[in-house]
């Protein structure tokens, strides 16, 4: 099958009307698994309000609790209950490349596999990267199958500018994930 892939001039938030579009019309081929990542939870609520009604999965994954500082959450309640009550579930938890292993970085000026794995990643950009951390994170909590084609939503900074298609796992398996398919991505 051959698809359109989007490339955007610049990343960053402009691009999130796009690139919901793009995941939601993967409904209509059969994908019944949308992961995306929301910080404050505006893309979060876009993505559960464009996907009402439909027979889906929709799972938003948030930075965890302390993220951006201590004794700080950045999805904002109200934005978390219009999440769920649209029909989506929000999950919460640290970030696979960003936890433990950067704190040591910080400390101790080393590198490390994570940190490895998500410059590795970079390479096809922030919110490819995000992709296949959030993919993996609701594999994690147990929210989306391992071994699915799940159609993933992420971005650089806030909103979203990248969309793939990944074949899920849980962390523990991170060299079964593979990205299937870039719809979108930032050309920067």
């Amino acid at each position: 099958m051959i698809r359109q892939v989007y490339y955007f001039d610049k990343p960053g938030k402009e691009n999130t009307e796009k690139c919901i579009e793009i995941a939601a019309s993967m409904v209509g081929e059969g994908y019944k698994h949308i992961v995306v990542a929301t910080t404050v939870g505006d893309t979060g609520v876009a993505m559960a309000r464009k996907l009402h009604g439909k027979d889906i999965n929709l799972v938003v994954v948030t930075h965890s609790f302390g993220f951006k500082e201590p004794n700080h959450f950045e999805l904002l309640p109200e934005n978390r209950e219009e999440i769920l009550m649209l029909g989506g579930k929000v999950y919460t938890c640290t970030i696979l490349t960003h936890s433990i292993e950067t704190a040591f970085t910080q400390k101790f000026n080393g590198l490390y596999p994570t940190m490895i794995v998500a410059q590795s990643l970079r390479r096809f950009g922030e919110g490819a990267k995000v992709c296949c951390e959030i993919v993996m994170e609701a594999c994690d909590g147990g929210l989306i199958p391992e071994f699915e084609k799940v159609v993933a939503v992420a971005g650089t900074g806030r909103g979203a500018d990248t969309v793939c298609i990944t074949k899920s796992a849980a962390s523990k398996r991170f060299l079964d994930l593979k990205v299937l398919e870039i719809l979108a991505k930032p050309r920067e």
